[in-house]
């Protein structure tokens, strides 16, 4: 006989949440874009090429949500506080702007450093930042998500920048979970093996690079964008309900060693 005391299935459904991405017009932010869309959350696709953001805009459509469009180098902090300091609150943020530039230590230069670091760090904090402001108000609660790196947990040669950036990531993610937990705020990261995307083409274009990667990942291949739409939209939903300051890794294994 059925029990009204059996425990309920929590719903991955995203309906009527607002969702902002940003880095949305290409790689991981495009397929957490169209993946939160199919959830059926409405979304704001942030980027600095309008006509990409477009591209994205109108596959998001084609899943019955709304979608608009904000052109911005999310590294201009009066850009940012500008275009989003006075808009309606989000459920939902996915941090995915993001970039690397590998290299040995000793041929690192500042520009590079710095580069990597206002991207991957402090245009995290600056846009974290000003929508938690909204996500506090409105007394919602939310999902602020991440897309960091298995290098936030790990080290790799020519990698000293990039690791550094998002072992930030991870520690800053661990301090919001606690700093807005009880606002109903959850913090996590996605952490990705080497995904098959713009920015790491040209790396696994040079097949002992690629066999390199492969022979480090315990499920033995590149990972696809597929691959982290459904922990974007977990981490998102209900059924994530009891998950903050965590990394979620999406490695294939890679740092199980």
């Amino acid at each position: 006989m059925f029990s009204d005391s059996f425990p309920k299935m929590p719903s991955f459904r995203l309906d009527g949440r607002r969702a902002l991405v940003t880095g949305a017009g290409r790689g991981i932010g495009m397929a957490s874009a169209l993946a939160l869309a199919e959830a059926g959350a409405d979304l704001t696709l942030v980027a600095r090429s309008q006509q990409e953001l477009e591209d994205v805009a109108t596959a998001v459509r084609k899943h019955g949500v709304n979608a608009v469009t904000i052109c911005l180098d999310i590294t201009d902090t009066d850009a940012v506080q500008s275009a989003l300091g006075n808009l309606e609150p989000y459920e939902i943020l996915i941090n995915s702007a993001g970039t690397n530039k590998p290299a040995l230590l000793t041929e690192t230069n500042m520009a590079d450093l710095d580069a990597v670091m206002n991207l991957n760090v402090r245009s995290t904090f600056l846009i974290t930042r000003e929508l938690v402001k909204g996500m506090v108000t409105s007394g919602k609660g939310g999902s602020i998500v991440t897309i960091s790196s298995q290098m936030g947990h790990v080290g790799g040669v020519k990698r000293s920048v990039y690791c550094a950036s998002k072992h930030a990531v991870e520690g800053m993610t661990k301090a919001l979970a606690w700093e807005l937990g009880s606002h109903g705020i959850r913090v996590n990261t996605i952490c990705p093996t080497f995904i098959e995307t713009k920015m790491t083409a040209p790396m696994l274009s040079d097949p002992e690079f690629k066999y390199y990667v492969e022979s480090r990942i315990a499920l033995g291949r590149i990972g696809k964008l597929e691959d982290l739409m459904g922990a974007v939209v977990f981490l998102c939903s209900d059924a994530a309900a009891m998950v903050t300051g965590s990394a979620l890794m999406v490695d294939g294994g890679w740092t199980s060693v």
